[in-house]
């Protein structure tokens, strides 16, 4: 299944990688790591993130981060729309 990253979700994992490797480079690598093994599970298994908060939207808990992966699947594509903390609000 295709997978288009939005240009959000593009900026949030630059900023939040850049922000966690200002205080630790290798914790900054594993987050990126654990993103992209998710993202990697998630094209094998389009649903199984939970319902999102918002309409239309999905949302995967990145095991072993404080990340959740906002996305949709449209028709054969999965698009990811954020990626963020999950003390950040969304709408």
């Amino acid at each position: 299944m295709p997978l288009k990253w939005t240009r959000p979700s593009i900026n949030d994992l630059r900023e939040a990688g850049e922000f966690i490797a200002s205080d630790n480079p290798q914790a900054a690598e594993r987050m990126a790591e654990r993103v992209q093994e998710a993202v990697e599970y998630l094209l094998e298994h389009p649903n199984m993130g939970r319902v999102g908060r918002v309409s239309g939207t999905r949302e995967l808990v990145v095991s072993g981060t404080p990340f959740i992966i906002v996305y949709r699947v449209i028709v054969s594509t999965i698009q990811i729309l954020r990626v963020l903390h999950h003390s950040r609000k969304w709408t």
